[in-house]
């Protein structure tokens, strides 16, 4: 397959890798010092799970300054921060041919329709990655911890010939991979965790380890897990009922020392997805008439750092 990946940080960065090792065609869309250290020394991925650095024309890698130098691709891994989605799906044009898929792999429930208002529903799919991963310096991916497993699949829950194709190309680059028939349900279940992990995580600046070994966070956890469930269920969503306690099994399985984007982005002074996870409750609940006091207490806690992390120095 020809797979763009644009917005190649941290988890565009790490699937991309480990896609292109297996022989797929992947073009990296970076900028800046990111773009430059591709470009001068490849790309560097540390993980438990083994080591990597590719360099352009590895495998199948390519490292490209824009969407215009990749031209047409069967699939676009749309893996730009939340807040970035509006700008970069306008970027997309050069890269969309008539069956181009584009699955975004970001935090939280309404990107997908962010992508088709710019591009067409016809052009997108939804997708979930479970993994921990940050960006450690320009050109370097480090994978923290978590399952590394993505899903995903046509919104309409149809099995496409896009769909299928890198289905088979995730299988070879030899990474847990899912191809689901109700991909809105799969993005509201990691919206559900994502909300309570990164919100525990950036309101007590603790990882996951330490938060789990006091009862009242968990609790205030598996609440915040329980009322995104609710917005769903009030939105035709229905997720398992016993998702809370998956999703704590889930916490209890994670590295204790993880934490969350929402936590890294908070602390080093950048901006945050605040906005897309939490506050994207908080309104579509005042929308449904879906009391979530949990969520919005954590939104209200962090709500000050995200506006001091969007405003100049």
């Amino acid at each position: 397959m020809k797979i763009a990946v644009l917005g190649a940080g941290a988890i565009g960065g790490y699937f991309g890798a480990l896609l292109a090792r297996s022989g797929s065609e992947v073009h990296l869309v970076a900028r800046g010092r990111h773009l430059d250290a591709l470009r001068a020394d490849g790309l560097r991925i540390r993980s438990g799970l083994g080591d990597l650095h590719l360099h352009h024309g590895d495998g199948g890698l390519r490292i490209a300054a824009g969407t215009g130098e990749v031209g047409a691709a069967d699939v676009v891994l749309f893996c730009v921060k939340s807040y970035d989605t509006d700008e970069a799906a306008r970027s997309l044009a050069p890269m969309l041919g008539p069956d181009t898929g584009v699955v975004s792999l970001q935090n939280g429930i309404d990107n997908e329709e962010k992508l088709a208002a710019v591009i067409g529903p016809e052009h997108v799919m939804g997708g979930v990655a479970y993994i921990f991963a940050r960006l450690a310096g320009p050109g370097e991916v480090v994978h923290t911890g978590g399952p590394r497993r993505i899903i995903f699949g046509e919104l309409d829950g149809r099995r496409s010939g896009r769909a299928e194709a890198l289905l088979r190309a995730c299988e070879a680059a030899d990474f847990p991979v899912e191809l689901s028939d109700d991909i809105r349900a799969a993005l509201w279940a990691k919206f559900a965790f994502i909300c309570a992990q990164a919100g525990l995580t950036a309101v007590t600046r603790l990882p996951i380890g330490t938060i789990r070994e006091v009862p009242e966070s968990m609790a205030l956890f598996r609440r915040v897990v329980e009322e995104v469930t609710a917005v769903a269920a009030a939105e035709g969503v229905r997720l398992p009922d016993d998702l809370p306690d998956r999703h704590i099994g889930t916490a209890n399985s994670l590295e204790a020392d993880g934490r969350s984007s929402l936590y890294d982005d908070m602390v080093a002074g950048r901006r945050m997805e605040l906005d897309a996870l939490l506050g994207e409750v908080v309104r579509r609940a005042e929308r449904a008439g879906v009391p979530v006091p949990a969520a919005q207490t954590l939104h209200a806690v962090l709500r000050p750092w995200q506006l001091a992390n969007a405003s100049p120095a």
